[in-house]
């Protein structure tokens, strides 16, 4: 089975791209984030044509999560086990944003995530990045604690940068998010907790990124950070033979910032 992961930067703009990479790569399951817009305004009609089910999780213009497979979706669930909501004001009741989706597709209990930007050091949004990574990782280790041989991939846009390899210029984002040490110990724990990068093992070295800035000619000069993953659980991780990162979609107009990222299970 193939099963990907892509930040595609709104399905509306990209929808027919995206079928067409699927048939051609022959991808079983796909893991879809920042799909920007509700249920109701999904462009599903392409995806069904090509033979794909659909789940779907998008409250409006922002974030949005969707899992699209051809061998089938059962036990939907929106959202995971104490997943944090996000609000700008003390006065206004946080909402749980549209950032994680899980689905059972062949056997395997695939989970689509768009992990919080954090946008700032000093901005509460990145407190809420900190502590949506830890509610993830407590309930990571609870469903491995419940059914240690449990087949699950955390998969998707971690907005997360695990090590200086993984940046272009470490220096640049000193100061900046997705490098800091507190979101890289929050990566750290989902790991430890027993979720390991599938992909790393056969996309090594530095300069192997997964998303570049439409700003600055970032793609053209190979300035690109590393922010996309599957992690799995050890049951799935056994049976992952092969892994790439598809950096030729990011080539080409209306591209989205984002490569896909492939696993193959045997």
């Amino acid at each position: 089975m193939r099963i990907a992961t892509w930040n595609v930067n709104s399905i509306r703009a990209r929808s027919e791209r995206v079928v067409d990479w699927l048939e051609r790569h022959d991808v079983d399951v796909l893991a879809i984030q920042e799909t920007k817009c509700t249920d109701e305004k999904f462009p599903a009609m392409g995806f069904a044509a090509a033979g794909y089910e659909l789940a779907t999780a998008g409250l409006n213009q922002w974030n949005g999560v969707a899992i699209a497979s051809r061998v089938g979706i059962a036990d939907v669930a929106v959202g995971f086990p104490g997943q944090p909501g996000f609000s700008k004001s003390d006065d206004v009741p946080p909402v749980v944003e549209a950032r994680a989706i899980g689905a059972t597709c062949g056997g395997v209990r695939v989970w689509s995530l768009y992990i919080p930007n954090g946008r700032d050091l000093t901005d509460p949004h990145y407190l809420y990045k900190l502590e949506w990574l830890g509610a993830l990782r407590d309930a990571g280790a609870a469903w491995l604690a419940a059914d240690p041989d449990a087949q699950i991939a955390l998969t998707g846009d971690w907005n997360i940068a695990p090590t200086d390899d993984d940046v272009w210029d470490p220096a640049y984002f000193a100061d900046k998010t997705h490098t800091s040490p507190a979101e890289r110990a929050a990566f750290d724990a989902v790991v430890e907790a027993g979720f390991g990068d599938v992909v790393r093992p056969f996309t090594p070295g530095p300069g192997v990124f997964t998303y570049w800035d439409y700003t600055q000619l970032r793609f053209a000069r190979r300035e690109g950070m590393r922010i996309d993953f599957s992690l799995c659980s050890p049951a799935l991780a056994a049976r992952v033979t092969g892994a790439e990162i598809d950096r030729q979609e990011r080539k080409g107009k209306g591209a989205s910032d984002h490569a896909p990222v492939i696993i193959d299970i045997a």
